[in-house]
C-alpha cells in the first residue's frame, strides 16, 4: 500500500500539471472555436447603404475621401476574413447603392449609372469569399430608397430628373426575367425586386423597401410554399418602424411635391396624416399584424438608418417578438460616419439543428492606421428561430 500510495503521488506531480496546461490552452482557444461554424451551419454577411458618390470626411489619415475607396477596403476585409469563420453561403446588399442626383456644378452626386457601375466592379467581381462547395458566395442585393428615387423622380432638382440604371441593374441580377429590362421597359410600379430562397431549411425573403401592402401579398403567396414551422428571414433596405415620407404623397393630386416631401417610394398612400413628421402607426399596425399571422417570420435585417443593433421590434400594439438586426453603413453610419473604428458589417450563423441565429458585429477599420491588420468582433447576439409567442392584437 506504502508504495501504491508513492506511486500515485509522482503519478500525480508529473500528471497534474499536463492536465492544468491542456485546460488553459482549451480556455484560451475558446473565442476561436466561438467563430467556427459547424459543418451544417449556414453563414451569410450582410452590409447596407454603400452610397456611391457620397464622401466619407475622414478615411484612413485622409480626408473627403470618396465611397470607392472605402467600399474596396470594405470588401479586401470581408475577403479576409479569419479562417476560422468558416465558409460563407452568401452576401447581402441591402441597398442605397447609388444617391439622388441632386443639384448641378461640383457639389452634385454622381448619375446612378456610374455608381452601379462601381458597386458591380468592386462587389460582384471583387468578393472572393465561398461556399462550403468552392463555390464563389453569391451576392445578393435589394434596392433601398435613394435607388427607387433614381428610378422615379424626387421632388428636388435632379440631374438627370430620372436614372433608372441602378434599379434596371438590380431587376435583372436578381429577378432573372426572361426578357431583360431596360430604361425604357422598366416600370418601378410593376418591376419589383422581391425573390426568395431555401438552404438548410430556412427560407430567405428578399425585398423591396418595406413590406407595404404589395410586398405583403407577395409574401404571403410565397410563404404558402414552405412549411409553417420553417423559419424565415427577412432582408429590406427600411427599418419595421418606417418612416412616413417613403410612403406615396396623401395630398392633393398625390405626386411629387417639395412641400409635402413625400417620396411616392411604396404603393400605400400614407394613412396617418399630411405631413412627413407623423407617425407611420397604421402602417406599421398593418405589417405587426401580418407577422402576427406569420409567426415563422422571425428574423429582420435592415440597413437605411445606419448603425449595429440588435432588438427586438413589437409593433405599436407589442403583440410580437421579431427579432431585427439593423447594420452600419460604410459611409453614411450614425456613428461611424464620425469614428472609423467603428465601421462595421455583420457575419450571421444559423444553427438548422438547434434552431438558433446567431449575429456578430465586425468591426473591420479598428487601426486605421494600418489597414491590412486584422478585424475585431464587436457586439454578438443569438436568438432562436422557432416559431415567436404571439398575442392576439
Amino acid at each position: 500500500l506504502v508504495k501504491s500510495s508513492e506511486y500515485a503521488a509522482r503519478m500525480l506531480k508529473w500528471v497534474l500539471p499536463l492536465v492544468l496546461t491542456a485546460i488553459i490552452a482549451a480556455l484560451l482557444l475558446l473565442p476561436a472555436l466561438r467563430t467556427t461554424a459547424s459543418t451544417d451551419s449556414i453563414q451569410f454577411i450582410f452590409t447596407s447603404d454603400a452610397h456611391y458618390g457620397l464622401r466619407r470626411t475622414e478615411f484612413r489619415g485622409r480626408t473627403n475621401v470618396d465611397s470607392r475607396t472605402v467600399n474596396r477596403a470594405m470588401v479586401a476585409q470581408i475577403n479576409g476574413l479569419p479562417h476560422e469563420v468558416g465558409p460563407i453561403d452568401f452576401i447581402v446588399e441591402g441597398g442605397d447603392i447609388a444617391n439622388r442626383e441632386e443639384g448641378e456644378g461640383p457639389s452634385a452626386i454622381q448619375p446612378a449609372a456610374l455608381s452601379w457601375a462601381q458597386f458591380e466592379n468592386d462587389y460582384f467581381r471583387g468578393l472572393t469569399l465561398t461556399t462550403r462547395t468552392g463555390a464563389k458566395s453569391p451576392l445578393y442585393v435589394v434596392p433601398g430608397n435613394h435607388d427607387l428615387s433614381n428610378a422615379i423622380g424626387f421632388y428636388k432638382t435632379m440631374t438627370p430628373a430620372v436614372d433608372k440604371s441602378a434599379m434596371v441593374s438590380i431587376f435583372n441580377r436578381m429577378m432573372r426575367p426572361q426578357v431583360a429590362r431596360t430604361s425604357a421597359t422598366f416600370n418601378p410600379a410593376t418591376d419589383i425586386v422581391n425573390y426568395s430562397n431555401d438552404l438548410g431549411g430556412v427560407h430567405f425573403m428578399f425585398l423591396t423597401l418595406w413590406p407595404d401592402s404589395h410586398v405583403r401579398d407577395w409574401m404571403d403567396r410565397d410563404l404558402r410554399s414552405v412549411p409553417a414551422s420553417a423559419p424565415a428571414v427577412v432582408f429590406v433596405h427600411d427599418q419595421p418602424d418606417v418612416e412616413a415620407k417613403h410612403f406615396r404623397n396623401p395630398n392633393g393630386a398625390h405626386g411629387l411635391s417639395a412641400t409635402d416631401k413625400f417620396e411616392n417610394l411604396l404603393a400605400d398612400v400614407f394613412a396617418d396624416g399630411s405631413t412627413i413628421e407623423t407617425p407611420s402607426l397604421i402602417e406599421q399596425r398593418a405589417l405587426e399584424a401580418f407577422l402576427w399571422r406569420h409567426p415563422n417570420v422571425v428574423a429582420y435585417f435592415h440597413g437605411n438608418s445606419n448603425w449595429n443593433e440588435f432588438y427586438d421590434w413589437k409593433g405599436p400594439d407589442r403583440s410580437i417578438a421579431l427579432h431585427v438586426f439593423r447594420v452600419d453603413s460604410p459611409i453614411k453610419g450614425a456613428v461611424s460616419a464620425w469614428d472609423e473604428t467603428q465601421l462595421s458589417f455583420q457575419v450571421a450563423t444559423i444553427d438548422p439543428s438547434r434552431q438558433i441565429l446567431t449575429v456578430r458585429e465586425c468591426l473591420w477599420n479598428v487601426d486605421p492606421a494600418h489597414p491590412a491588420g486584422p478585424i475585431a468582433w464587436g457586439d454578438a447576439a443569438t436568438v432562436p428561430l422557432t416559431l415567436s409567442a404571439r398575442r392576439r392584437p
